[in-house]
């Protein structure tokens, strides 16, 4: 299902309208003896099962005509299963106190069990943090095992609680465990680059009623989310009708409000940032943003409807395409009880055997953003932070460049069009909290978008001046220029993607790109920023080929980078000397030179070029330094030819005098 707060969607049912809408065509799997569907988060894998085979659809780029991968297991049941990160091994779940592992390419079994009637297994996920590969949770606890190729489980960890459910989404990296009576004691854990970060143990908020006294949390009262790269929980509290929120941070979770319930039985969903809560008995969806302080929905409750289906006029379509990827309007039941909500944005249909999708398209939505009048300044800081949040939540390169794309040619028309304004006297300024709690995204060692520690926000405060010059600047168009998105969104992510610099990387040489094309000019911090993430990368060849192709546009910002980079490699620091003097920059490529301790140099090119800005004493003290008394009484020679009168200051009786101490067999 996707959301489109801003405009509405005519679907099945004639004129109605929907802020919220299920993707069509579902992607369908009629797979005869099925003993199930199972969703895989971790690889966006729909899985259906039957006694011996394992049928499995990807969800990520969700082909309704895409075939299934088909892999044969031995018989049995199957609580739950799930495949390894890079795919190769089958996890199984047979019972309380059975996983089997199966190799893919080499079919090798393995079976790891637990303690029977001490402990229960309650399930298991896979992880990409760099401590573990594979997680189980029990009733006693968690057990965390690293794996290696040929399926060896080696124990890393054991976590001891005492587990009565827990909730795990990929996404997140974040696995809560509880336990109490009322199982509203949470002990959360995130498998983070870092390790595994154990967060504060925290009580639920429940209310009692004289009917119910002590009322419990089941797993289904509990989701995981994420948005804008911030992990909440949220859990129903039937008994209150209201969905508590709490926001997860290094050292301490905290409640951040509640939202009202209007039904008995309701799901959540996350699409573009916006939390969709489905009152199911009432069959409408309300919209939220996290985001503003307000807890107002963004819009009034609407239906969720299928997208694209025109009622009688699907006829024509079913006899051509076949009724397996077909659902007419007459056999549409909204929110039927076989339905169960995944994260983020996915519906598991067990009934009818079928997946439905967000068909939520970023670039698509800043398009849309762009084309706002209203509001217009709203509309600006929701690009910025959905670009932001591209990259955090580290998405392909190509979407995030589209995304960018978008941007950089919206500002171009609004300039070549006369709609869009500099602000006069500009005091916009960024905040950017560091995410030193950024967990793992697709690899290990990767850091997630989605984090426990402070958020990933960027604060854009108005200028000052007159209502009428901000109205008129601020709100007239929403377009963003390059400089707003170097400070905004490249600069704001840096610090929480420096481990992921050949990522940014490659998307700052996309943005360059799409600004050269449109002859746009852009902050030279951003070239600063490209140097100083190939050097900590230790990318040298290609910041030499970046620079000497002038992919990196020459100035003195950038030349002092390289040389302060080029202290790893002095190729580099060779590249910010040699721009320093292609530029003129004769102060700055002196002082280079004598620091580098090539003075003489240094001397012999302040008096080719008769560069007088340079102190005299910086010479001085440079040879003096390195107790060279011949080069001493050459820079005092050549100071005294080059200087009228230098012979008369004190510089040069100081430094004649320690020459005529130090050696006196020199002369000058």
């Amino acid at each position: 299902m996707s959301s489109r707060p801003s405009s509405s969607q005519t679907s099945v049912g004639s004129g109605a309208l929907s802020h919220a809408y299920i993707q069509h065509p579902s992607l369908r799997c009629n797979v005869p003896e099925s003993r199930g569907l199972f969703y895989d988060d971790a690889n966006r894998l729909l899985i259906c099962v039957t006694s011996s085979q394992v049928f499995s659809w990807e969800t990520a780029t969700f082909n309704p005509d895409v075939s299934p991968s088909v892999d044969s297991i031995p018989e049995g049941p199957i609580l739950s299963i799930r495949c390894s990160l890079g795919k190769k091994v089958i996890a199984v779940q047979r019972s309380d106190c059975e996983i089997q592992f199966f190799h893919r390419e080499t079919k090798q079994t393995l079976t790891h069990k637990c303690k029977a009637g001490s402990e229960s297994i309650l399930g298991f996920f896979w992880s990409d943090s760099p401590l573990c590969d594979l997680a189980v949770v029990k009733t006693s606890g968690m057990d965390l095992f690293a794996c290696d190729s040929a399926m060896n489980l080696r124990l890393v960890e054991t976590k001891k609680v005492n587990v009565n459910w827990y909730i795990y989404t990929h996404e997140s990296r974040l696995v809560l465990l509880a336990s109490g009576l009322q199982c509203k004691t949470i002990t959360g854990f995130q498998l983070s680059t870092a390790g595994v970060v154990r967060l504060p143990k925290f009580e639920m908020t429940l209310a009692t009623t004289e009917s119910n006294s002590k009322p419990i949390i089941s797993p289904g009262d509990v989701h995981l989310i994420t948005v804008y790269g911030r992990i909440y929980c949220l859990q129903v509290d039937m008994e209150a009708m209201l969905l508590h929120t709490y926001r997860f941070y290094r050292d301490a979770v905290v409640q951040q409000g509640s939202l009202p319930i209007y039904s008995s039985k309701l799901s959540v969903s996350v699409v573009d940032n916006l939390l969709l809560v489905h009152q199911i008995d009432a069959k409408v969806v309300i919209i939220y943003d996290l985001f503003v302080d307000s807890r107002a929905p963004v819009s009034a409750p609407l239906p969720l409807l299928w997208r694209g289906y025109q009622g009688s006029d699907t006829s024509s379509q079913q006899e051509n395409e076949g009724t397996e990827s077909s659902t007419s309007s007459e056999n549409i039941v909204m929110y039927e009880d076989a339905w169960t909500f995944l994260v983020p944005d996915l519906i598991l249909d067990q009934t009818n055997k079928a997946i439905s999708a967000s068909s939520s398209d970023r670039s698509s939505l800043l398009e849309f953003l762009q084309r706002r009048k209203l509001e217009a300044n709203k509309a600006k800081q929701l690009c910025l932070g959905i670009a932001r949040t591209l990259i955090l939540e580290r998405r392909p390169a190509t979407q995030v460049t589209q995304a960018i794309d978008v941007l950089v040619t919206a500002y171009s028309y609004s300039v070549k069009a006369g709609i869009y304004k500099e602000l006069k006297n500009e005091k916009t300024t960024a905040t950017t909290p560091t995410n030193d709690g950024a967990s793992p995204d697709n690899e290990r060692g990767r850091a997630s978008g989605s984090s426990i520690d402070e958020e990933e926000e960027v604060e854009m405060n108005l200028p000052s001046g007159s209502a009428d010059e901000q109205q008129e600047s601020q709100l007239s168009s929403p377009a963003i220029s390059p400089d707003e998105l170097y400070k905004f969104v490249f600069a704001s992510v840096e610090e929480a993607m420096v481990e992921e610099s050949d990522y940014l990387v490659a998307i700052i040489t996309e943005f360059l790109r799409s600004i050269s094309a449109e002859k746009l000019k852009v902050d030279l911090n951003i070239y600063v920023m490209t140097v100083r993430l190939l050097a900590h990368s230790k990318r040298f060849a290609e910041l030499s080929l970046f620079t000497t192709n002038k992919i990196i546009e020459p100035s003195k910002e950038v030349a002092l980078q390289l040389l302060e980079s080029g202290g790893q490699n002095l190729r580099v620091r060779k590249l910010g000397l040699d721009m320093l003097r292609q530029l003129s920059l004769h102060h700055e490529y002196i002082s280079s030179l004598v620091q580098d301790g090539y003075y003489l140099e240094a001397l012999r090119y302040a008096q080719k070029r008769k560069v007088t800005s340079v102190r005299s004493s910086l010479f001085l003290e440079a040879a003096f330094a390195s107790n060279d008394m011949q080069h001493l009484a050459a820079i005092l020679r050549v100071l005294s030819e080059l200087i009228p009168g230098f012979k008369e200051t004190s510089e040069y009786y100081t430094f004649h005098g320690l020459l005529n101490e130090t050696s006196s067999s020199v002369a000058v």
